[in-house]
């Protein structure tokens, strides 16, 4: 017999409690990202594609999936596996998390995917693997390469979540824990968040006057968010801002990478020179030596992925090697479904 299509009760309310809590962290989650799920009988009920974690003690923003069929999906290479949707208990218009299929493959009660900040910034990094033993060093931990979210995904994480393994980090994207209580793995987030936890760097001032002359009349403005200046405000930061995408939800949100205003050039018009170029025009630009201006349209997501990037930023040491998401991972991120899907949700 199916497992009833109401969640289970008092483990659901510790769920929702624990998923707003992290949620309103934006040093663990930013906009739409991350996600939390919870298996029960052969229902995993996992939050909505677009919705945010935040809103999960306010809004009913998990959907229950059929748990068998999805494992079987990814176990087979079904191209179904990608479509979670297809596994929905219910057709009530919420369309389950893109990464569901990351979290059925582990084998424990309760999984939650977060894009840390500390993380994010040992994660961009190419020697992350070595500077991670130290600090998760006791954890029963592990560290695949970057790939699009889903199905790819899921499999590379169930080759190492066979062993023993609770806590697995996902190069160029965040921190995925797995516990058999809601509390246990409330936890293990949180221990994971503090290991690796990095003081920020950079204390220097914006020319804000500038900015300001620069910005009147044009489709551009001030951040509210002060530390985003910083970007600019560095030789070395400004060249790994501009360098490329770091992880996904940058790249749905702000962009691929960021851009600099070259010397003499307005606002406006870096952004009719983006847009003539076929993308959209730039989310924020970085004024060399001044600061960053925004523009005047930008939703709450933008703003939240703007902050993710300076926040990784100020954590990753000057002389740092980076990776960055190649040209051909960058263009399948913007051109997939799933991701306008949420990117429309959530503004």
């Amino acid at each position: 017999m199916s497992a009833p299509l109401t969640p289970p009760n008092a483990l659901f309310a510790a769920l929702r409690q624990a998923s707003a809590a992290i949620g309103a962290d934006p040093m663990l989650i930013q906009a739409a990202g991350g996600n939390t799920s919870i298996k029960d009988g052969d229902v995993m009920w996992i939050k909505a594609s677009g919705t945010l974690l935040a809103d999960a003690v306010e809004k009913d923003i998990f959907v229950a999936v059929d748990l068998p069929d999805m494992r079987r999906a990814v176990a087979d290479g079904d191209a179904r596996a990608d479509q979670p949707a297809e596994f929905s208990r219910v057709q009530d218009g919420l369309r389950p998390s893109i990464e569901t299929s990351l979290h059925a493959v582990f084998p424990q009660k309760v999984v939650m995917h977060a894009h840390c900040i500390h993380t994010l910034a040992h994660a961009v990094q190419k020697n992350c693997k070595a500077m991670l033993a130290g600090p998760l060093a006791g954890l029963n931990w592990a560290m695949v390469d970057y790939v699009k979210p889903g199905t790819n995904l899921a499999r590379l994480v169930s080759d190492v979540a066979k062993e023993p393994i609770d806590v697995v980090i996902l190069k160029n994207h965040g921190v995925i824990v797995a516990g058999d209580t809601i509390e246990q793995t409330h936890a293990l987030m949180l221990d994971v968040h503090e290991r690796l936890r990095i003081a920020p760097a950079g204390n220097n001032f914006a020319d804000l006057a500038t900015l300001e002359s620069l910005t009147a009349g044009s489709q551009y403005t001030l951040p509210d968010y002060a530390p985003l200046h910083q970007l600019a405000l560095d030789s070395t930061r400004l060249q790994q801002a501009t360098g490329g995408s770091l992880y996904p939800d940058h790249v749905i949100f702000c962009g691929i990478g960021a851009t600099a205003l070259e010397k003499g050039e307005t606002p406006d018009a870096a952004a009719t020179k983006q847009i003539q170029a076929g993308a959209p025009a730039p989310v924020f630009l970085i004024v060399p030596n001044k600061g960053v201006i925004v523009r005047r349209d930008a939703t709450e997501a933008n703003h939240a992925l703007m902050r993710c990037l300076v926040d990784v930023l100020l954590r990753v040491p000057a002389g740092a090697e980076l990776t960055y998401l190649s040209d051909a991972q960058n263009f399948e991120l913007l051109n997939w479904d799933a991701e306008k899907y949420r990117s429309t949700l959530n503004v």
